[in-house]
């Protein structure tokens, strides 16, 4: 039995996902970049995560041309970071606290709202219905805070790490 596309989004609705956005530069060098919930490590060795980006987002142009993105994994402060990237507005990064990447060829590293950062190489992109699969190699990354941005069922909320673990010697 077929599952149509609304009881599709319903189904993966149900499960708490990080939040990200993904920054990239245009064929100009204009910063780029959208909120992605479609995020996924891939490969210890070598190091690298997937990026799913809808046919239909402004933001694909430029990652097939520039060929490098930024990950952002945003902290629990982060949701209207979240919200401006998910608009169509082309003013995301009016009045944003960002610099250039180092590995990933320019694209924005941003400072505020994130918990951490990959800098990425696309390796590969892949047609998948109506999005893409931007394969990325990862050659730089940094964590910087605790508590990561989640979204579950329409809602934005938090995760609180629980205290270090530390595995006692037998």
């Amino acid at each position: 039995m077929a599952i149509d596309a609304q009881d599709f989004r319903r189904f993966f609705g149900s499960f708490p996902t990080a939040v990200s956005v993904v920054t990239t530069l245009d064929e100009r060098g204009e910063p780029r970049g959208f909120t992605c919930s479609a995020v996924s490590e891939v490969s210890m060795e070598p190091p690298l995560l997937l990026i799913c980006v809808g046919k239909g987002a402004h933001t694909l142009p430029a990652l097939h041309s520039h060929g490098a993105f930024v990950v952002h994994v945003l902290a629990a402060d982060g949701e209207e970071l979240a919200r401006t990237f998910a608009s169509r507005s082309r003013e995301k990064f009016a009045g944003r606290d960002w610099r250039p990447s180092t590995a990933a060829g320019g694209a924005p590293v941003l400072r505020e709202g994130v918990l951490g950062h990959a800098e990425c190489t696309v390796t590969r992109a892949v047609d998948a219905g109506d999005h893409w699969i931007f394969l990325g190699r990862v050659d730089a990354a940094e964590l910087h805070r605790e508590r990561a941005l989640l979204y579950h069922r329409g809602a934005f909320g938090f995760w609180e790490p629980a205290p270090a673990y530390t595995h006692a010697a037998r």
